[in-house]
């Protein structure tokens, strides 16, 4: 219920996808449809300019999440919002920092999070099927979480023999961090473990490439903040459907049930 003097607006955290509107869910584009204000990154907001007309749209850069947060959390109110994430906003988007903002402010406004396709699942999808059973996702961004822990959750994740999903893997202000994580994986991975890279995973400019970890070194040039790289785990393997074409499955244990 709403706290006294809260209005009856709704706040939707909305899952924009990988950036191309085709992706976003039904009920995303609904939020967008029927809210008033339209908040976001820059970003996020330019592939939906076509969805935008006749809202009020409130642009900002990265590193003012706090300050999208509190607006957003303040407009609502009294108002329908969108609040526009990349990828899921509840994987490394906005759903957290505005819940925190919401909590912190002993806010009774209606929060609605509504999901997207996240890197991950979108990456996998031009792979093959790298993700099929158990897997981990760890970003590699320092920004908020220091490297030492990052480290450890990569030795961890890379140890159980799972595939693992890089997120933020390279950055100006981080070149080294994609490098680390090679070295970590190295130590628990054969060198002809699948590694797949995707970068601007349905966007223009996609590029898909596959190769294996011990090849790693050819694509590190590659690798940057529009990328993501998918580690394959133990039973992962590459497929050569053709000269040019190769896709990564992980075997979901089927084999060990049926014949096929």
């Amino acid at each position: 219920m709403p706290s006294p003097g809260e209005g009856t607006g709704v706040l939707y955290i909305v899952g924009s996808g990988p950036g191309n509107p085709d992706q976003m869910t039904g009920q995303a584009l609904r939020a967008i449809r029927d809210s008033e204000y339209v908040i976001g990154n820059d970003s996020y907001l330019a592939p939906l300019t076509h969805l935008l007309s006749g809202k009020k749209v409130i642009r900002s850069s990265m590193g003012k999440e706090v300050e999208r947060a509190k607006e957003a959390v303040s407009l609502a109110r009294d108002h329908p919002v969108a609040m526009v994430s990349g990828g899921d906003p509840g994987v490394y988007g906005m759903a957290s920092i505005v819940l925190e903002v919401a909590q912190h402010a002993g806010s009774g406004v209606r929060i609605e999070v509504i999901p997207g396709v996240t890197a991950a699942t979108a990456s996998a999808s031009r792979l093959g099927s790298p993700l099929s059973g158990d897997f981990a996702v760890i970003s590699l961004s320092d920004l908020l979480t220091p490297m030492e822990v990052i480290e450890e959750r990569l030795m961890h994740a890379f140890a159980m023999g799972i595939p693992v999903v890089l997120y933020n893997p390279k950055s100006r202000g981080r070149p080294h961090n994609f490098a680390r994580a090679m070295e970590i994986a190295a130590r628990f991975c054969e060198p002809d473990t699948p590694l797949g890279l995707v970068r601007n995973a349905f966007r223009e400019g996609e590029t898909v490439e596959i190769i294996t970890l011990g090849e790693v070194a050819a694509l590190e040039d590659k690798v940057d903040m529009h990328s993501t790289v998918i580690v394959g785990g133990r039973e992962s393997r590459i497929w050569m459907v053709d000269e040019d074409v190769r896709r990564i499955i992980t075997p979901r244990g089927y084999h060990r049930k049926y014949v096929y």
